[in-house]
């Protein structure tokens, strides 16, 4: 049955949504971005500030260095330079508005400003909160469930959420349905639907995120994961493709300042779910189109599966993105809905349950097993070999397995994300 043009325009919309550039880690950025439009609704930095974070944000926030800030990390880092740079309208891109001469002075306000940052109870996943004083006025800002989804600005008690953006029940109305997907729908939007509108994203995917791969594997970034892969690959394409995802995360999660194309709210997914399709499609030879289809394959698949796991969870994202390149190098091998299915199915056979706790160094090491998961996941369909209904997780039909998966993430490994953050915390 042939896409309807209603489905083909949403998936579209999905992707246009979704493939976004970012500057760092997005949940620094986030806080960034919500303590810029204190200082902005203020009209100069605060003296005292109080940030309430959910403790997924706290958990993703903790151990990650802020780009351009000289190698500060941690939440105090990030709300002092979104305080700073006080713009605003760059969203996910403010921390790229840095300036040399404002580290220090970044770094200063940090020393003497007033800050409280406390853990918001039974929140949502992703929640962030922040109030700044200056003088009589108190500005109040809370970003919910997304990063750049503005829930409320207050100056001085009055409702101002129409000046910056539009409040999160439009946004949730606005936003596309992702309920619409489903693998055999994504293959079918992926081989036949006109590139012309899509190019443009999928492009910037392959030069932001190649960029930043090449980047972590040209010098030590952090632990060094992708560079260790890389200097004993002997250029197998296997190895070569897990080295170069997770060498974009060493640098990413380690303060480069190179952008990234993000997928599901995350750059390490982002680069999960693409860089290994560019390594593959180098060594096939596949032609820009083919490889472009692809990544339609990988990025909608790995959205799909994050669509009943939640944006933060215990569940870690690049499990999802790994069994989405899985599936988008078996399309450039010139596998279809029947071996797209069995390698997403294999996949999360093989990893579903790995923990996040939270962003740093090590999620380099995961991205690189991920990616080794979906190659696996694929090469076993390709030999007609499959985990089984009731193996595990695993139930009949792939669209069941992925509400299975969404299951066990959102419900099934919520009271071990409170024990992962205790445990970070030090409670």
């Amino acid at each position: 049955m042939a896409l309807t043009n209603e489905k083909i325009r949403a998936y579209t919309d999905i992707l246009k949504e979704e493939l976004v550039p970012a500057m760092g880690c997005t949940e620094p950025i986030a806080i960034s971005f919500a303590a810029s439009i204190v200082s902005h609704v203020l009209g100069n930095y605060p003296t005292k500030i109080r940030i309430g974070l959910s403790g997924n944000i706290i958990k993703n926030v903790k151990s990650v260095i802020v780009p351009f800030t000289g190698g500060m990390h941690g939440i105090s880092s990030a709300v002092c330079a979104g305080i700073i740079c006080a713009c605003p309208e760059k969203k996910l891109e403010i921390l790229s508005t840095i300036k040399p001469d404002q580290v220090s002075k970044i770094r200063e306000y940090q020393d003497s400003v007033n800050m409280e940052i406390y853990e918001l109870e039974d929140s949502l996943p992703f929640e962030i909160i922040i109030e700044g004083e200056l003088g009589k006025n108190i500005a109040f800002v809370h970003l919910s469930k997304r990063h750049t989804n503005i829930k409320k600005v207050r100056l001085n008690g009055k409702d101002i959420t129409d000046r910056y953006y539009t409040a999160d029940d439009v946004v949730e109305k606005d936003s596309t349905d992702r309920s619409l997907l489903n693998v055999a729908d994504i293959v079918e939007f992926a081989e036949t639907v006109d590139l012309t509108e899509l190019t443009p994203l999928l492009d910037m995917q392959i030069s932001f995120n190649m960029a930043i791969a090449k980047e972590g594997i040209s010098r030590d970034w952090g632990a060094s994961i992708g560079r260790t892969l890389y200097l004993s690959a002997n250029g197998e394409t296997r190895v070569l493709a897990r080295a170069l995802a997770a060498a974009g995360s060493d640098a990413r999660m380690n303060g480069c300042e190179l952008p990234v194309c993000i997928i599901s709210g995350s750059g390490n997914q982002g680069m999960t779910a693409s860089v290994p399709l560019c390594v593959y499609a180098e060594k096939l030879g596949s032609t820009k189109e083919e490889l472009y289809r692809a990544l339609l394959v990988s990025n909608l698949i790995t959205i799909h599966q994050k669509t009943g796991i939640g944006c933060l969870s215990a569940y870690c994202g690049a499990i999802s993105a790994g069994a989405g390149s899985g599936c988008g190098i078996c399309y450039l091998y010139g596998g279809r809905f029947y071996e797209i299915a069995h390698t997403l199915v294999n996949t999360v056979a093989i990893l579903s349950g790995t923990i996040c706790d939270g962003a740093k160094s090590s999620c380099a090491a995961k991205i690189a097993m991920s990616v080794e998961a979906g190659i696996m996941g694929y090469e076993m369909a390709k030999h007609g070999h499959q985990f089984y209904s009731g193996e595990g997780i695993v139930t009949k039909g792939v669209e069941n397995t992925i509400n299975n998966v969404g299951r066990l993430a959102s419900v099934g490994m919520k009271e071990a994300d409170k024990e992962i953050i205790k445990i970070m915390l030090g409670k």
